[in-house]
């Protein structure tokens, strides 16, 4: 793990904010590159003062959207047979797609804001909101929102902790479980405004 955060360092040194665009796409998309492995060393070089804390949110999310841009089109014009039949080989199991669209339609379109915060799904979930047909705008607004959250906590966790993977992971816990919460108030408000809405319309 020592050997692979230097690793990263040297890369994301190298190749500068592109960089971290490009390996957020990976991450984003459907290739196994973990954000817990990007985005901290990228904190990491803030507080060293080799980085912009604000141009690496900003590239850390923007390929977020791009990698989930490319499953969410993917996914609308190829449809869910070819993906079945070749996800295999980009690691997206069966069960890994159903987990994903047994999420996304228990959530609705907010489970693409709400995704980006797990793991598994977070890179998946813009496959069933491609499949779904999902507004175009309301993905895109719901994955910035969400992968900026994502990005920034990763961001801020390599800044205060360093490379160690070990810490990251032990704060990285109590985190998500807040975010976690907070996410379910956001969904449950949403669920009573949609319902609120519908019964509007209705009478």
């Amino acid at each position: 793990m020592h050997s692979l955060i230097n690793w990263l360092l040297t890369t994301i040194g190298a190749l500068g904010y592109p960089g971290i665009v490009f390996l957020m796409a990976l991450e984003s998309s459907v290739f196994p590159v973990p954000s817990e492995l990007v985005m901290p060393p990228a904190g990491y070089l803030v507080s060293q003062n080799q980085m912009n804390l604000f141009l690496v949110i900003l590239c850390g999310t923007v390929g977020s959207l791009i990698g989930a841009y490319a499953n969410y089109f993917a996914s609308r014009y190829v449809g869910r047979p070819f993906i079945l039949k070749y996800g295999k080989y980009v690691l997206i199991s069966e069960a890994k797609l159903i987990r994903a669209e047994t999420f996304f339609r228990k959530h609705g379109a907010i489970s693409t804001f709400v995704g980006r915060l797990f793991p598994v799904v977070r890179h998946l979930i813009s496959i069933p909101a491609g499949l779904a047909g999902m507004n175009h705008v309301t993905f895109s607004l719901y994955t910035l929102l969400g992968s900026f959250i994502w990005v920034s906590i990763l961001t801020v966790l390599g800044y205060y902790i360093g490379t160690n993977q070990a810490l990251i992971n032990e704060y990285l816990t109590p985190i998500l479980i807040i975010v976690g919460i907070l996410c379910a108030l956001i969904v449950a408000g949403y669920v009573w405004l949609h319902r609120r809405r519908t019964k509007s319309i209705e009478a």
